[in-house]
């Protein structure tokens, strides 16, 4: 299966919409009246680490999956992932009948590749420090004839990933500002789409960890920036460089790109653990962290945050918090 080479268009998220409607959860949005009271500010969190495999990634995985021809189907498909994509393309495959092979990192979360197994996938581990993850899923292709379902640089996954913000920003109406995680861009670039399309007036800020900044980089000098394998906490961003497709969109919609550091985000789970009860996954917080750090710069605003996802071991989150 090639990957088709012109981004999405917000009609293709509302087609998602429609696909994904029954399927997907329309996940909730919660407030903090401790957190509005603090910044002045109305904060809005998209919580899609109550989506179907904890994670925003069900939504694009399986418009992808389900786009297929029969006999792409019947083929398979393969994806690489560190955790998140590696989950929802295995329970989109497992829901419409269809094998898949999940090319994942050796120090991917251990709940993450325990979760995908037991959706059905065949994992094959690879170094990340050594390996090449998209030269071995394309061994795949061209080997056994499966179909690559890319984690993000793919139009029915960015379309996919868009049907986030447009929930959100139908049920609380315009915002003034918005705060999306970023590593490969899908996420970012679908809901910079959304709200082009139904709040025109809102600033779209990506938020990455400060370790990996090679969407700021490539923001700033208007061409795509690779960069060496980034450590964070924030596993679901160590992405070294965006997409063609989602850089063309986060190039021309994005207000700017924005980095956190770890600690920030150290914080922000603590935040969400102890005071909204909910859990999160470092990832999930880096749009929650970047609001943190923006302090009484966001007084008086209206601020949308999506909170990606929320899979993290528990041995992970005790040592974050103790």
């Amino acid at each position: 299966m090639s990957t088709p080479c012109t981004p999405p268009t917000y009609e293709d998220v509302t087609q998602a919409a429609a696909l994904l409607q029954g399927i997907a959860h329309r996940t909730p949005v919660l407030t903090s009246s401790t957190l509005n009271d603090c910044l002045g500010a109305q904060v809005f969190f998209k919580c899609e680490n109550l989506q179907r495999i904890g994670a925003f990634k069900f939504r694009g995985g399986y418009n992808a999956v389900a786009r297929l021809t029969p006999e792409q189907r019947r083929a398979g498909v393969v994806a690489f992932s560190s955790g998140n994509h590696a989950q929802a393309v295995a329970l989109a495959s497992r829901l419409l009948g269809v094998s898949a092979t999940i090319v994942m990192p050796l120090d991917a979360p251990a709940a993450k590749k325990a979760a995908t197994r037991g959706y059905g996938a065949r994992v094959i581990e690879y170094d990340r420090l050594t390996q090449d993850r998209e030269a071995i899923a394309r061994e795949f292709v061209e080997r056994d004839g499966l179909s690559l379902i890319p984690p993000f640089d793919h139009p029915h996954v960015m379309a996919g990933q868009g049907t986030a913000v447009k929930e959100l920003i139908e049920e609380v109406g315009p915002l003034d500002e918005l705060y999306v995680p970023l590593g490969g861009g899908g996420l970012l670039s679908g809901s910079l789409l959304s709200a082009a399309a139904l709040a025109p007036q809102c600033r779209v800020f990506g938020v990455e960890p400060e370790a990996g900044n090679d969407g700021q980089q490539s923001f700033r000098s208007g061409q795509i920036v690779r960069i060496d394998p980034p450590a964070s906490i924030a596993d679901g961003a160590l992405t070294q460089a965006l997409g063609k497709l989602t850089f063309s969109v986060i190039s021309t919609l994005a207000h700017d790109i924005l980095t956190v550091k770890d600690a920030t985000l150290v914080s922000a789970l603590r935040f969400f653990a102890e005071r909204m009860k909910i859990v999160v996954e470092p990832t999930g917080c880096l749009g929650a962290a970047a609001v943190f750090d923006q302090g009484q710069a966001v007084r008086g605003k209206r601020i949308g945050v999506v909170l990606s996802g929320g899979n993290i071991d528990l041995a992970a989150l005790g040592g974050y918090l103790s």
